[in-house]
């Protein structure tokens, strides 16, 4: 039986379908607690179509999922979430603070007003972000990446136990996503993070597992991609593919000679 307190997120032989299409078969892998886990994997891979299953949006045809010890959705108030698609306009008539305070349950709120409790846990919220100076501008006035942190101040504002983001790099600046990527490997181990991503440059010493998926799944400790992740999300290049080149200090045939006639 999984523990819990070792284990944040067990998958088992995981399978799902749309319209009889799989998408996912057999997947298994176990995502430690306060650990920082990548799911990266080519568009349409089935990335997405995971986490949806990991929150308890989608139930899977077979195999188990469990989040916590429990079924999916059973604690939506222990994890945080930044959907790849934020559901505010660039434009958003609000301030950064606005924003992140929406991050709060309103199911017992009466009226617009938030408690002197509620401030000081999104400004704690925006300093783990790194967007708490920003916290009186206009959200619409802000960068990608800017507006990205702030989006992941709104989930932290909860204290999750679990943060999971679906390629939070979208649409984001280099220089963005560096700041995005210290931002969440700032939070220091207090938070297990699960970060979605086609990206493979993100992976490095900070990363504590690497999960590649396309289909099927290959998960990794450690930071590194291995060849066998690179096979099952591109193929594999063998000595019949016109991309494979002879490695390099390897010395290639001279060129033919050409042969004057006399």
């Amino acid at each position: 039986m999984t523990d819990p307190n070792a284990t944040i997120i067990s998958v088992r032989d995981l399978t799902f379908s749309f319209d009889q299409s799989p998408v996912l078969e057999q997947v298994s892998f176990a995502i430690p607690k306060a650990g920082f886990s990548i799911i990266v994997g080519p568009n349409g891979g089935g990335k997405t179509t995971l986490i949806h299953l990991i929150l308890g949006l989608y139930t899977p045809k077979s195999g188990q999922i469990r989040v916590f010890g429990e079924p999916p959705g059973r604690h939506p108030e222990r994890i945080g979430y930044v959907p790849q698609h934020s559901n505010l306009a660039p434009g958003f008539p609000a301030t950064v603070e606005q924003v992140v305070l929406m991050g709060l349950p309103h199911g017992k709120r009466h009226g617009p007003l938030f408690w002197l409790d509620e401030r000081r846990r999104a400004k704690t919220a925006m300093q783990h972000a790194g967007v708490d100076h920003l916290a009186k501008r206009p959200f619409a006035a802000l960068s990608g990446g800017q507006r990205q942190r702030v989006l992941i101040a709104r989930a932290l504002i909860t204290e999750p136990e679990l943060l999971i983001l679906d390629e939070p790099f979208s649409n984001v600046d280099p220089y963005g996503r560096q700041c995005i990527l210290e931002t969440l490997t700032g939070l220091g181990g207090e938070i297990t993070c699960v970060m979605v991503s086609h990206d493979l440059g993100i992976t490095r010493e900070a990363v504590t597992q690497v999960i590649a998926i396309n289909r099927f799944a290959i998960s990794q400790p450690g930071g590194h991609i291995t060849d066998a992740m690179l096979g099952l999300m591109y193929g594999l290049h063998d000595e019949h593919c016109p991309m494979k080149f002879e490695p390099l200090g390897t010395p290639s045939a001279p060129p033919p000679t050409s042969v004057k006639n006399s």
